[in-house]
């Protein structure tokens, strides 16, 4: 592990610190629905946070460390699209007013955030005593890019199956309709819970099971911590912004999922060959960004059959 200097811990949390405020308690102070004008504002000034956080690296500690965490962010950024494709499905089956969609969000990223620094440390950690690991986590990368490229679109989401939502609602009393954008309302004898409340466990929920995935092929790249986290960080603070962005043409990008598989599937062979084989940064980069402009730009010029069919 690499240890990093005092002005690149702060930079970088000043700089996190900086954007939580402004998205969460300045430019978002009152929950609303991003116009997609506000979305690709926010989101692409967070694109470029990214690229200068890069840069300062760059500057700082040299362009090893910076091309690991342009890897990396970009295998993070395209894997959080993909769970964009999850929250669209799990407001379409709650049935989320849009208003409360954007809370809903606010609440996850926060929580992710935390999640994810808690897993990084524990990845580290058990990489560092058992170097074998790298392996497992390789072999499940692998798995679950297969699994995704051979599902495509037909994965569903099923809260009654979770095991969060049944013990919540075992444990807790919850209302029959959202009460404006209150997690917990007052009754005449007690606190209840919304349904929104419900939705906050499930998004927390399924980023669990993203960074399942996310976390090891990070790993990939990089067993510096520092580097895995700040990549995850941004990623995860524009994934609010970028859901509006994508939200009405997240069909639109069919091959974008078969390219985030098969950045899963690069990345888990990347770590079982590593003992014998090593593959370099700056190929691991091209091979990230080619998928991806491959998947999207596939998307854009090949419409589905459906889409094709529809008529005028």
């Amino acid at each position: 592990m690499t240890a990093h200097g005092p002005l690149v811990w702060g930079g970088f949390t000043a700089l996190v610190v900086v954007l939580l405020i402004l998205d969460l308690a300045v430019l978002n102070k009152n929950t609303h629905v991003l116009s997609m004008r506000e979305a690709l504002r926010w989101s692409g000034s967070l694109g470029v946070m990214a690229l200068l956080f890069g840069a300062f690296l760059w500057w700082k500690e040299g362009n090893q460390h910076a091309l690991e965490f342009y890897t990396g962010y970009l295998i993070e950024l395209s894997l959080s699209v993909d769970n964009l494709f999850v929250f669209l499905l799990i407001f379409e089956y709650f049935a989320v007013p849009p208003a409360l969609q954007a809370r809903a969000l606010k609440w996850g990223i926060i929580g992710a955030l935390v999640m994810r620094a808690i897993m990084i440390g524990v990845g580290a950690l058990l990489l560092a005593r058992f170097h074998w690991i790298i392996y497992v986590f390789g072999g499940i990368l692998v798995i679950t890019g297969i699994r995704m490229f051979y599902m495509g679109e037909e994965s569903r989401i099923e809260p009654e199956r979770n095991p969060v939502v049944r013990l919540a609602r075992r444990v807790m009393t919850f209302t029959e309709r959202y009460e404006q954008d209150h997690f917990f309302v007052r009754t005449a004898t007690r606190w209840v819970a919304t349904p929104l409340f419900l939705v906050v466990l499930v998004i927390e929920w399924s980023d669990l099971v993203f960074a399942i995935d996310s976390i090891p092929a990070i790993f990939a790249v990089t067993n510096d911590p520092f580097i895995v986290y700040s990549s995850n960080v941004f990623a995860i603070l524009g994934l609010r912004a970028l859901f509006f962005v994508l939200a009405g043409a997240m069909d639109k990008f069919h091959y974008l999922k078969p390219a985030v598989a098969g950045i899963l599937i690069f990345v888990g062979a990347k770590m079982v060959v590593s003992a014998w084989m090593k593959i370099s940064i700056p190929i691991s980069l091209a091979v990230i960004i080619g998928l991806l402009t491959a998947g999207i730009g596939l998307s854009l010029l090949k419409p589905r059959l459906d889409e094709k069919a529809a008529p005028p």
